[in-house]
């Protein structure tokens, strides 16, 4: 936006225009929704709103505010962290550069989850932990989902915890959810759960390369990378996930589309658990591994 177009009478509608034109020039991905969420943002609107007042005039300040926003995202700043939230299981929930931002395969998680609860004795009023828990997406989601469950959540630091917390009391579920501070399964100490869940770090030196800007430049790297095969992580919670699981009791743990026969190999050779598989996620690929305690 020049100096002289900046001096015209900027509409909602124009802006939109402009901004979805402008990121995706810059390659920004989902150009016409990062424009929303960031002209939401400084209007302090639902992206509804937008549409039904797109021939709202901007003031002088609104376009300062969102001006440098856009040339942020168009740095490939991540929006979600640029508006403070982001979207996950049709709920909102807070984020900021100290956690991942949640993404739509990690859904499939939560929905098998919920899902299996419902239909498996012996799961209803399960207990729940989820390692790794980050932004507390996966633990609030269950959590508000199923009433009748109990969350442990836990992370390794305290800045993610803090951010967790906070997304708990924003959708009431405080009370059904304990915050644990801690490495890995060490946090869970001699407790047992009927779900071991995590969205653990899981990229690989190799893969690393190829991580987006926005991911690799913004997100945190201990959230993302887990050693020269990207298993680090994911070998340890397979290895030992049957010393924290009841009877009945499963473990659901998202992995990359490429780790998909090492991870099934993992679980095959791993103490105490049956029945591994994997599933997919909405995009068709092999992401979340499940197994049964045995």
């Amino acid at each position: 936006m020049n100096r002289r177009t900046a001096d015209s009478n900027w509409t909602t509608r124009r802006l939109l225009e402009w901004t979805a034109e402008h990121l995706k020039r810059h390659g920004v991905d989902s150009p016409r929704l990062s424009s929303e969420m960031l002209l939401s943002h400084v209007l302090g609107v639902q992206r509804l709103k937008l549409y039904m007042d797109p021939d709202r005039p901007a003031s002088e300040l609104e376009r300062a505010a969102f001006r440098e926003l856009v040339e942020r995202a168009s740095q490939h700043e991540p929006v979600d962290y640029l508006v403070g939230q982001s979207s996950f299981f049709s709920m909102m929930f807070k984020v900021s550069p100290a956690v991942l931002v949640p993404r739509p395969s990690t859904e499939t998680v939560v929905e098998h989850v919920i899902q299996h609860a419902r239909r498996t004795p012996g799961f209803h009023n399960a207990t729940i932990a989820d390692v790794c828990t980050g932004s507390g997406a996966i633990a609030v989601a269950l959590a508000k989902h199923m009433p009748h469950a109990r969350v442990i959540a836990t992370d390794l630091y305290e800045d993610a915890l803090a951010i967790a917390r906070e997304n708990a009391k924003r959708h009431d579920v405080s009370d059904r959810i304990e915050f644990r501070h801690g490495n890995l399964l060490d946090a869970l100490g001699s407790d047992r759960v009927q779900y071991l869940v995590s969205n653990p770090p899981y990229i690989s030196d190799e893969e690393w390369d190829a991580v987006a800007p926005n991911v690799k430049d913004y997100e945190p790297v201990h959230a993302l990378r887990s050693g020269v095969d990207g298993l680090r992580d994911l070998r340890v919670l397979i290895a030992h996930a049957r010393e924290h699981l009841a009877r009945p009791g499963q473990v659901v743990f998202e992995i990359a589309a490429s780790q998909k026969k090492a991870v099934l190999a993992l679980a095959e050779e791993a103490d105490g658990l049956t029945n591994a598989h994997v599933l997919a996620d909405h995009e068709g690929l092999p992401r979340v591994l499940v197994a049964d305690a045995r």
